[in-house]
Parts: C-alpha cells; sequence; structure tokens
C-alpha cells in the first residue's frame, strides 16, 4: 500500500470525527508510532490539538528506556507527550497483561480532558485476533462484533482509524519513513493467548485461506451492526419492563423476550445500577429458576457482587444483603442513631427538620419475629408479619428496618412506615416524627 494511502485515510476519517483535540495512546511499538507519526503530518489532526500519551507499567527492565525512546520519538514529531508511570495492581480472576492493560486505560482516562479524542493503533490483524478470542470464549454478537472504529470512552472517545488496515500496511509505512520502535519482548510470548493466535494459529488459517483476515473482520462489522441494533431494543424494551423503582424488573415480562434480548436487557439493567453482570451460567440459572419456581417461592440467584430475586411479580436487583445482628440494640433519645451494617441512621425531628430529644427511655433493635402494634385508638393490634404482606415489602427487607420500642417493650414505629397509638402521643407532644434515612444527614440537618 503506498504510505500515502495511510494519511489520505486518516484525513479522510478525521474530518467525520467529532469536533475535539486528539490524544495518541502511544507505546513506541510499531503501530503506534506509525500512526502517531502519520497524524504529526497533518495540519488537519494538528489544528484540533495533537498530543501523546505513553503509559510506563515498570513490568519490564527497559521501561524506563522506553519511556525516553517515547520522548524523543514525540520530540521528533514535535508532538507534546505525557509519560506516566503506573504500579500495575493484579486483579482477581485477570492475568497480568489484562491487568496492565486495565490499568493503563484507567490512567488515560484520568488524563483525558471532556471531548478528547483517543486515538488507538488498532489494525486489522488485531481485529481477526479479536474476533477468534471472543468466540473462543463463547461470546455473542456485542463480543464478535470485536472493537468499534468509535465508541465513549471516559469523558471521551476512542478512535481506532486503522481497522481496515492489516499490520503489513503499517510496517511499510513505518520502514518507508524509517521509523524505529520498540520491539516488547512478551509480544513473543506463546503463552499469552493472543500472541498464540497471531503465532501459531493465525498463519497456518491464512496459509489455506489467504483472505480470512479481511473475512473475518467483514465479520465483525456484521456482528456489531447487529449488535447495535440488539442495543437499541434492549434499550426500548427495559424501558418497558423496569418497575417503578428502577431496581426493579416485570419478571415474567422478561421471560417471555426473545432469548437474543433477554440477556442484553438483564446486562443493561444491572449496569444501570452499577452492579456487576452475572456470568452466562448464572445468567440462564435465573431464567432456570424463574421459569420453574412456583408462586409461592422466592428465587434468587447471587454473584460477587450483586444478587436478584423474585417477589410477586417483579424481579429486584440489589448488592449482597448483610443480616443486622440478632441481638443487637441500642438506646434511643431521638439524636441520630447510626444503625449497623450501613443501613442509615434514625432520628426524630421536628417541623424544622432539627433533632427532637426525648427523655423517655427508649430503644431500637430490628425484628425477631413475633411484634405487633395498634396504629389507631380502639383499633386491633397488627402483626407486622400482615402489614408487612398487605405493604408488598420484600420479605429480605423485613428484617432490616429499624424497630422503636418504649421503656416497657411496646412497639412505638416500624422506621419511618408505621407509628403506633403510643408512638403518636409521645412524638406528637413534642411535634416531633421520625425520619429514617439510608444516607447521611447533612451537618446542617443534623
Amino acid at each position: 500500500m503506498p504510505t500515502h494511502r495511510i494519511t489520505d485515510l486518516l484525513e479522510a476519517d478525521l474530518a467525520t470525527l467529532p469536533p475535539g483535540p486528539i490524544l495518541v495512546a502511544f507505546s513506541g511499538g510499531l503501530d503506534s508510532a506509525a500512526l502517531l507519526h502519520a497524524l504529526s503530518r497533518l495540519d488537519s489532526a494538528r489544528a484540533r490539538g495533537l498530543r501523546a500519551v505513553h503509559v510506563d507499567h515498570g513490568i519490564h527492565d527497559d521501561s524506563a528506556q522506553w519511556a525516553q525512546r517515547c520522548r524523543e520519538f514525540a520530540d521528533d514529531c514535535n508532538v507534546q507527550i505525557d509519560v506516566c508511570a503506573i504500579e500495575v495492581l493484579r486483579t482477581r480472576g485477570l492475568g497480568l497483561e489484562a491487568s496492565a492493560r486495565r490499568a493503563r486505560y484507567g490512567e488515560i482516562e484520568r488524563l483525558m480532558t471532556s471531548g478528547e479524542i483517543l486515538a488507538l493503533a488498532h489494525h486489522r490483524d488485531d481485529q481477526a485476533e479479536t474476533v477468534l478470542l471472543k468466540l473462543l470464549r463463547g461470546a455473542g454478537p456485542e463480543g464478535i462484533g470485536a472493537m468499534r472504529p468509535l465508541r465513549r470512552l471516559g469523558p471521551g472517545l476512542a478512535w481506532r482509524p486503522l481497522l481496515g488496515l492489516p499490520r503489513a500496511a503499517l510496517r511499510e509505512y513505518a520502514e518507508q519513513h524509517r521509523i524505529r520502535w520498540i520491539t516488547d519482548p512478551s509480544n513473543a510470548d506463546p503463552s499469552i493467548d493472543r500472541n498464540f493466535l497471531r503465532m501459531q494459529v493465525m498463519p497456518r488459517i491464512m496459509s489455506r485461506w489467504p483472505e480470512a483476515e479481511a473475512s473475518i473482520a467483514q465479520s465483525a462489522t456484521w456482528a456489531r451492526a447487529a449488535a447495535e441494533f440488539i442495543e437499541v431494543e434492549a434499550d426500548r424494551a427495559l424501558a418497558r419492563l423496569q418497575g417503578l423503582d428502577p431496581a426493579t424488573l416485570h419478571f415474567r415480562d422478561w421471560l417471555d423476550m426473545p432469548q437474543a434480548l433477554r440477556d442484553p436487557i438483564l446486562r443493561r439493567w444491572l449496569r444501570t445500577l452499577d452492579l456487576p453482570e452475572p456470568t452466562h451460567y448464572q445468567a440462564a440459572e435465573l431464567v432456570r429458576q424463574l421459569a420453574e419456581a412456583g408462586e409461592d417461592r422466592q428465587p434468587c440467584v447471587r454473584w460477587p457482587g450483586a444478587e436478584v430475586r423474585r417477589y410477586r411479580e417483579l424481579l429486584h436487583a440489589l448488592p449482597p444483603l448483610q443480616v443486622p445482628p440478632f441481638d443487637w440494640v441500642s438506646a434511643f433519645d431521638g439524636g441520630v442513631l447510626a444503625l449497623p451494617m450501613n443501613l442509615g441512621t434514625l432520628r426524630l425531628v421536628d417541623a424544622e427538620r432539627r433533632c427532637a430529644i426525648v427523655t423517655d427511655d427508649l430503644h431500637v433493635r430490628f425484628r425477631r419475629g413475633g411484634e405487633s402494634l395498634r396504629l389507631d385508638a380502639g383499633g386491633h393490634t397488627r402483626e407486622l408479619r400482615d402489614l408487612f404482606q398487605e405493604a408488598g415489602i420484600p420479605p429480605w427487607q423485613r428484617g432490616r428496618l429499624p424497630l422503636v420500642f418504649e421503656r416497657d417493650g411496646g412497639l412505638l414505629a416500624v422506621a419511618d412506615l408505621w407509628v403506633s397509638e403510643a408512638g403518636f402521643a409521645l412524638f406528637g407532644a413534642r411535634g416531633a416524627r421520625l425520619e429514617w434515612s439510608l444516607g447521611k444527614p447533612t451537618a446542617a440537618a443534623a
């Protein structure tokens, strides 16, 4: 490929991008060196604001030398560069390379300005390898769609303008412009899955099917289009299926969705709640339990960081619940009382939301079973169990509601949901009401 074709491609792609400066992710290797060099020759890239960033992971013995060579290369291109040294912490379930990649992107996102466009040098060979890796891991259309040419990243965008070009075209460009690039020895380590594919698998595939890389990349394009269609439809369906509480979902309607939409809806729902997503096995187990559980059952599927429970007609997604200590009890005078297990605070407030102090010997604990209270003068005593069922409070939340008792053990209030006849008399005499907050009160309110 003539070298001017790369600059022509970049020039044309720049014209279609949203406004914003360009930040090149520069490792010093062949691919990113060719990209930075080519962009530095374009007036349209410089006019936007062009700079580079190199992240030094400190993993390899020569990383400090590589960082210096990156500075020198950027200087030769007359491009400002930020060199950042980071410490890579091994993440549970990830290898060293994946942990380094996560740390690198985290640092780059921290450096990006609002609207900045991160230029990445991934090419067609990378795309083909990514598709094969995703297939081997059982990915669906979203995964097989592999890398997008343009996507959201942190405060800006990630831009991959070279996905249509083979690695050979970048090597030809680098050689013609006498670019000296860094060779990372870890790229020759066959124990890394991507390296094994590149060195052992792809050459054999290409010897039989010479157009394989282009064909695989085209399949990724089709899969990406399908994934984007599914994404739009999943968004629309989620808006219909969510309950009044965003953390709930109408489970029957969700089960009735086509299989192609059911899983994406679940994952988008959990992402909106900042909850981790399940494995494919865990998602399938949730479907199985919901389909088989009787009306009187309350199926629950858990995975690290989240659990999904069914109660009546709704699914509830929530962080893992911790049960308050059975024997926990605390004196209560109306001032701010911090509850255990991150269950918020309880206090009495007057009409201006100032704390109202009582002198009675009150105490707070959680449910132990058999509690009841009289809501109205002359009315019947009601068991909490019945009140909870009538109000539709899910069973797992009932033991997390603080209960306020008077000196002789009579139940005065259930959080700020129900207050007994005696509770109204006691609190009303001070013009106060109970307030239960799952967040910390502000200094002014306290």
